[in-house]
């Protein structure tokens, strides 16, 4: 709690203590993330009211990066300001970071390329993402006209695939959103008060702006490898909508192609992922270490995750009133049509080409798939099954 200026040290060991937890047993998306969130800091702790936490979700869901690390890092900077979002997202990603660090480590050592269980990962990799397709297209693309701009982003994907596809693509969402949503029924808002001054906010804009132009340009100027790496990260982790499955193909573009690190284990990293709690952009931290050692593990994920976190800090104080506008919410709304578009994209390519060569591998993956939605076993079991699967396959 915050007191007169001060931070009490309890309260932040505490918000580290009940992160963690949450980061060791989050399982099943950023969907799931929220409702964890909701029983743990709403219902059982009540460190933020029902109105706080709807008006924090829904801003994070306008930013872009993954939504469920700036929700927790937004609740621990409402419970201890700037410090405590910082320690909130340490116990919510580290254990996942940890344990993706170690798998790759792993990975190096041994000759797996050509493992069976590597392409069974793969097909885990094709029910995931199935299913966060319709999910997603059932909330996002409910009418006629968000349908058709989801349709204009997954072949624009597709046949027109650069590093700067994705965000050209979601500028023009925008602003097909606006010019047909801008007249939107205007709803009551609630104002909630943030304790983030607006001076820190815009500090850290224009640190999140000035690191996306700056950090190309060092790239080029400099050529040093691990320049190139931070900005990559940095540059995916800034400019992906949707949460972590949508990052896929930006991540796949910047480092299959170069050579960085093979398909196979960048697919074998992805199914991985889906095995261990909390934020799939933790997956950087697995590619950082398979191309640069766990330091490049390290290096990967702060600069995967900065964006989130001068985006959350910078908007905070603002979202009341920008929240209202509704030239924005027409903005969104063409916005996130488009992700389910670019998700439809990264599930074809390279997901699907690379895994499903065969009626075998289908039917694998429509089991897979089955278990995951209908029976409703946890992710972990979806990824053990794939992978001694794969070796049997």
């Amino acid at each position: 709690m915050i007191t007169n200026g001060k931070i009490s040290r309890g309260t932040l060991l505490e918000i580290l203590l009940v992160s963690t937890r949450l980061g060791l047993t989050s399982f099943g998306g950023p969907v799931a993330h929220l409702g964890y969130f909701h029983h743990e800091y709403i219902r059982k702790r009540k460190w933020m009211d029902e109105k706080g936490y709807a008006d924090l979700v829904a801003l994070c869901q306008f930013l872009p990066g993954p939504a469920s690390s700036q929700v927790g890092i937004g609740i621990g900077a409402m419970r201890a300001g700037v410090l405590g979002g910082i320690v909130s997202f340490i116990g919510f990603t580290l254990p996942s970071v940890l344990a993706l660090i170690i798998f790759a480590l792993i990975f190096q050592g041994l000759e797996i390329d050509t493992g069976g269980w590597i392409h069974g990962l793969k097909i885990v990799a094709v029910a995931v993402v199935a299913h966060a397709i319709l999910g997603m297209a059932k909330s996002l693309t409910p009418d006629l006209k968000r349908k058709a701009i989801a349709l204009f982003a997954l072949v624009a994907t597709l046949l027109w695939q650069t590093a700067f596809t994705q965000v050209i693509v979601i500028i023009l969402s925008a602003i097909i959103g606006l010019l047909l949503y801008h007249q939107q029924t205007r709803e009551e808002e609630n104002s909630y008060e943030f304790p983030i001054s607006k001076s820190f906010a815009v500090t850290c804009l224009v640190l999140f702006f000035g690191l996306l132009f700056l950090l190309p340009i060092l790239r080029e100027v400099t050529s040093i490898e691990w320049i190139a790496m931070f900005d990559s990260f940095y540059r995916s982790g800034s400019l992906v909508f949707g949460g972590g499955h949508v990052v896929l193909p930006l991540l796949e573009s910047e480092f299959v192609p170069t050579g960085w690190l093979s398909k196979d284990a960048f697919l074998a990293g992805y199914g991985v992922t889906q095995a261990v709690p909390g934020p799939l952009f933790t997956f950087a931290a697995y590619l950082g270490t398979v191309m640069n050692g766990w330091q490049g593990g390290i290096v990967a994920t702060i600069a995967i995750f900065l964006p989130a976190f001068l985006l959350i800090f910078g908007t905070l104080p603002f979202w009341n009133s920008l929240r209202s506008n509704q030239k924005v919410k027409g903005a969104l709304m063409g916005i996130n049509a488009a992700v389910v578009g670019i998700l439809i994209s990264a599930f074809y390519q390279p997901i699907w080409t690379s895994s499903i060569l065969e009626p075998l591998h289908f039917a694998f993956a429509a089991i897979l798939f089955s278990m995951l939605v209908y029976w409703k076993l946890p992710p972990w079991v979806i990824v053990v099954v794939g992978a001694l699967g794969g070796i049997f396959l």
